[in-house]
């Protein structure tokens, strides 16, 4: 008794036609590939569509060469020399951009290097300040010195000269007869 509950599946049906189908055909092409002189008919035939294919191809070459039209070789060279001239572009720009951070960054230095002099020209101009004042305290020093040297000699004068009366003075106490007499006076 069949069973009503059981639909009709056109899909399932389908598959077992196609499993069915891929059996035979497999089949069919083992029979023929196992078969010595269709391997080798088909080897000719594939020699002979190769050659074919290549006579076109020069064929195709030489019209399109005398027409001065493109062939498929002459757009693939094409391609490639875009493709390397878009990776050599890329690499100059990368390059262009590292030369680029490098002259910052030396742009950065210089401008260290430039504040650095400027503080090294501030410290020379003070140390010239500096230097022409030391000259001008040196000279100072060297004409007070000389001026105390004088001194010194004026001084080393009066003490001989104080000497000298004190050897007076002395002379007088012992002897108080001898009196000075002063120009121009008589007695």
């Amino acid at each position: 008794m069949p069973d009503n509950n059981k639909t009709y599946d056109p899909f399932e049906t389908l598959h077992k036609f196609s499993l069915l189908w891929e059996k035979q055909i497999n089949d069919f092409i083992y029979l023929w590939t196992n078969n010595n002189e269709f391997v080798k008919a088909a080897n000719l035939g594939t020699e002979l569509h190769s050659r074919y294919l290549e006579s076109m191809k020069k064929n195709q070459e030489a019209l399109a060469s005398v027409l001065n039209l493109p062939t498929k070789s002459d757009v693939t060279n094409v391609a490639n020399l875009t493709i390397q001239t878009e990776e050599k572009i890329e690499a100059l720009e990368e390059q262009l951009w590292d030369l680029q951070d490098s002259v910052k960054v030396q742009a950065k230095e210089i401008e260290g290097v430039v504040e650095v002099s400027k503080d090294i020209i501030k410290l020379t101009k003070q140390l010239k300040t500096e230097l022409v004042k030391t000259k001008k305290e040196l000279t100072d020093t060297k004409n007070l010195h000389e001026e105390l040297q004088e001194m010194k000699f004026e001084i080393m004068k009066l003490a001989g000269f104080k000497e000298e009366l004190e050897a007076l003075r002395s002379l007088m106490e012992k002897d108080p007869a001898h009196e000075l007499t002063g120009a121009g006076t008589s007695k």
